[in-house]
C-alpha cells in the first residue's frame, strides 16, 4: 500500500540503517526519459527529496505540480503510466484533464479589464485595438515594427575565435566567480572573452558561451552542478551540454568540465570535484597539461614562474 513520502522515507531509513537510503542521482538515468514528470516534481513538497533519490517503482505518494499550478498526489508508477509522459510537450494533470476545471484554471489568472485611464488620449491608429490583445497581423497593419524571426544570426567571426559577445549572459554564480578568480591567480591567460565562434548555430547563434575561456590554450572550462532543484545539467540540458562540447571540438577547441558530484563526466577530459577549491584548480591545470602539453601550459603558470 502506498505511503506518504515522509513515512516512506522514514521506513527506508530504518530498513537500511542509513540517514540517506538513496543518494542524490541514484535513479537519475531511470527518470531521464520522463522529462515532463521531472518538471512537475517539487522537492519542497516532498520532504526536500530530489526525484533522483526516489525509485521509479517506489510504493509512495508524491506531490506533483502541473505547469498551471495545480498540485495533485500520485505514485511514481501512476505518473509514468500517464499518456504522453515521455514526450517533451506532454503535461498530464487530473485537474486540467477534467472539462469542468477549464473555467477554474482561467479564473486563476484573470485578464485585467481596460480602464479609462489606460485608454489612448486620441483616436490614433492604436485606438481600434484598445482593450484586446493585438496580434502580429494587427501590429503590422498599424505600422508597429515587428522583427521577423530568423533561423540563426549571421556568424560574428571566424569559427574558433574567442571574443566578447553582447549576447552572453552577465549573470554568474558565486562558484563561477570563485573559479575565475582562482584560475586567474594561477594562469596568466586573458579571461575577458565570453564567447567562442562555432561553425553551426547553437540556440540560434553561431557562438557558445562557456563559463571560462582560455584563448591561449583553446580550452573552454565549465563548472556543472545539479542545482538546488536537482535538475541542472541532466536530461535535455545534458544533451545541450554535449552539443556545445561537440561544436567547440569541431573548431579545434577542447572542453574541461568540472562536474560536481553526483554528476558524472561527459567528455574524456572532465573532472569530478567536490567544489571550487584550490585542489580542483590544481587538477584542472594538470589536465590542461595533458591536453596541450605540460611545457606549453607551464609557460602560462604563474606558480612555475615564481618557482613555487
Amino acid at each position: 500500500m502506498p505511503r506518504p513520502v515522509h513515512e516512506w522515507w522514514a521506513r527506508r531509513q530504518w530498513a537500511t540503517g542509513r540517514a540517506e537510503p538513496y543518494p542524490i542521482g541514484r535513479f537519475r538515468d531511470a527518470w531521464a526519459p520522463y522529462l515532463p514528470l521531472v518538471a512537475q516534481f517539487r522537492p519542497e513538497r516532498n520532504a526536500e527529496l530530489l526525484l533522483s533519490q526516489i525509485p521509479p517503482a517506489a510504493d509512495v505518494y508524491l506531490v506533483w505540480v502541473c505547469a498551471i499550478g495545480h498540485d495533485f498526489v500520485a505514485t511514481p508508477a501512476e505518473q509514468r503510466a500517464r499518456p504522453g509522459a515521455r514526450h517533451a510537450r506532454g503535461d498530464w494533470c487530473p485537474v486540467c484533464a477534467t472539462p469542468s476545471a477549464a473555467p477554474t484554471a482561467a479564473r486563476r489568472y484573470p485578464r485585467p479589464e481596460p480602464t479609462a485611464a489606460a485608454a489612448p488620449a486620441d483616436d490614433g491608429p492604436l485606438a481600434p485595438l484598445h482593450g484586446r490583445v493585438r496580434s502580429v497581423r494587427a501590429l503590422r497593419s498599424v505600422g508597429d515594427p515587428v522583427r521577423p524571426r530568423r533561423a540563426a544570426d549571421p556568424r560574428p567571426t571566424r569559427p574558433g575565435t574567442a571574443f566578447v559577445s553582447a549576447h552572453a549572459s552577465s549573470a554568474t554564480s558565486g562558484a563561477q566567480e570563485r573559479l575565475r578568480a582562482l584560475v586567474g591567480e594561477r594562469l596568466a591567460c586573458d579571461l575577458s572573452s565570453t564567447a567562442v565562434s562555432v561553425a553551426q548555430p547553437f540556440h540560434g547563434r553561431f557562438e557558445v558561451w562557456p563559463d571560462l575561456i582560455l584563448p591561449e590554450l583553446a580550452v573552454a572550462v565549465e563548472y556543472d552542478t545539479v542545482g538546488r532543484a536537482g535538475d541542472e545539467h541532466v536530461g535535455r540540458r545534458e544533451r545541450s551540454d554535449r552539443r556545445k562540447d561537440a561544436l567547440l571540438r569541431a573548431v579545434g577547441w577542447e572542453v574541461v568540465r568540472l562536474r560536481h558530484a553526483p554528476l558524472r563526466p561527459l567528455g574524456p577530459h572532465d573532472l569530478v570535484v567536490t567544489g571550487v577549491t584550490a585542489r580542483a584548480v590544481d587538477a584542472l591545470v594538470d589536465r590542461l597539461g595533458e591536453i596541450r602539453g605540460a611545457l606549453f601550459v607551464g609557460a602560462y603558470d604563474r606558480r612555475a614562474e615564481s618557482g613555487a
